[in-house]
């Protein structure tokens, strides 16, 4: 499942890095992308969920905890 989160989020949000954790069905995300840029914390979240949201749906990952931050931020 890692590697399936990685690629849904790669192609979509482009990250300059990105960190994919999954214990069981829960999951911890540490991205960094200029997408993020300007957006709110809640935006960022929602860019990210909006990947990852099939595998949310289906009730193979259940929980996640998202770290997403622009490149500027580090």
């Amino acid at each position: 499942m890692k590697e399936e989160i990685e690629s849904l989020i790669s192609s979509q949000l482009e990250p300059v890095s990105l960190e994919v954790l999954v214990e069981g069905n829960h999951g911890t995300i540490k991205i960094v992308s200029d997408q993020f840029s300007g957006l709110s914390k809640v935006k960022r979240q929602q860019l990210v969920y909006g990947c990852i949201n099939g595998l949310i749906a289906s009730g193979t990952l259940h929980a996640v905890n998202i770290e997403a931050v622009s490149p500027t931020e580090l």
